[in-house]
């Protein structure tokens, strides 16, 4: 099934051809479209994530929290963006000034070519690519790189060392979270993120992956926190420790791309559980999965099915991925931040034995299902 993406794209492809525009021409437009797309969608994501973790943070610590920009203080997050796009943009003078400009790049860039594979919906996905889920994490162990490019180009021994506890933290579990992905693909014989969820969808609610793989779904989600960098793993950029570890001699603009991309990761990862273990789009409403047969639509209507289909996808893709973020947010308030050694040993000793032991079974399974 052709998605919304790729309808769009051929009748534009007919327009610029009625026009006589150069097919160069053309995919410049395409691609300057897939940006402007993507950054707005992860822009307004990002505001929405820092609003809902303002709230539910002060609700758990008995107070308002945002409340005087906007209604319930919705715009309270955009008023403190446009307050860091205004803010004077200071390097180091003793840093790489090239290198102090490009960490905060290498590590947006990467979350943002994320978004490419993460479908909302079966026909509403940037680039569905067959091996969707492997190239997440293979974009995804670039940031690390940004982190401590970020580190070493302030000349602070705080960022250096911030820097350091970024690689080595990535370094640790990315391989737990490979070894989930990879058990959750044998399942669904597929690497597509489409694919996945399209496997999950054939058995309704109790098709889920988060039955199927509670093993690996606990592994999964634990290591994604830590991947986010979110507490109690959030190492790099321990206060008390590093003052604010790889961003302590960041501002303004530069600053914000931090801040973005750490909640753009967050939004992310999210997504992927989602995808990967709740089913994704599927909302498991027999209403809904039976209307189009029980009912006779005209050509319109059954357009207008789709796309409330679309709608519905959309919502509920969102609705489970911030479930997850409000999780996120209650276990940085509940558990305290874990030591240095602690957070290796906790990946090293304890999820990559897990989750390997999550997927030689379910691979063997496999095997024998083939046989």
């Amino acid at each position: 099934m052709a998605t919304y993406i790729e309808i769009y794209e051929k009748q534009l492809i007919r327009f610029f051809n009625d026009l006589e525009v150069a097919t160069k021409s053309f995919e410049l437009i395409w691609i300057l479209v897939y940006t402007l797309i993507l950054v707005t969608g992860v822009t307004i994501g990002v505001l929405v994530i820092v609003w809902l973790e303002r709230k539910v943070s002060a609700g758990v610590q008995q107070r308002v929290g945002p409340e005087y920009a906007g209604p319930l203080g919705i715009v309270q997050s955009l008023a403190d963006g446009i307050k860091l796009l205004l803010k004077e943009d200071v390097i180091p003078s003793t840093g790489d000034a090239w290198l102090f400009t490009a960490g905060p790049v290498v590590v947006v860039v990467p979350v943002l070519i994320s978004y490419l594979v993460i479908p909302f919906h079966q026909s509403i996905i940037l680039s569905d690519l067959t091996i969707g889920v492997f190239f997440w994490i293979a974009v995804s162990s670039v940031t690390p790189l940004g982190l401590l490019i970020a580190g070493y180009s302030s000349n602070s021994k705080y960022s250096f060392l911030g820097g350091l506890r970024a690689a080595a933290q990535s370094i640790s579990y990315e391989i737990p979270l490979a070894l989930c992905i990879s058990s959750v693909s044998l399942l669904s014989g597929s690497l597509s993120t489409v694919d996945i969820v399209k496997t999950q969808s054939k058995f309704g609610f109790m098709g889920w992956n988060l039955w199927r793989q509670p093993i690996g779904f606990i592994a999964f989600f634990i290591s994604s926190l830590a991947e986010c960098e979110r507490l109690p793993f959030d190492l790099p950029e321990a206060e008390e420790e590093l003052v604010a570890g790889y961003q302590t001699e960041y501002s303004g603009i530069k600053f914000g791309l931090f801040y973005v991309g750490s909640y753009s990761n967050l939004l992310a990862s999210s997504s992927f559980v989602t995808i990967l273990y709740l089913g994704g789009w599927d909302s498991s409403i027999p209403f809904f999965e039976d209307l189009a047969q029980n009912f006779y639509f005209s050509e319109y209507s059954s357009e207008s099915f789709h796309v409330l289909m679309s709608g519905l996808g959309i919502i509920t893709t969102l609705a489970k991925c911030y479930l997850f973020i409000f999780i996120s947010i209650l276990t940085r308030w509940t558990l305290p931040r874990v030591r240095i050694d602690q957070l290796l040993n906790l990946g090293w000793k304890f999820l990559l034995p897990i989750a390997s032991g999550n997927l030689l079974p379910t691979a063997s399974f496999q095997l024998l299902l083939l046989n």
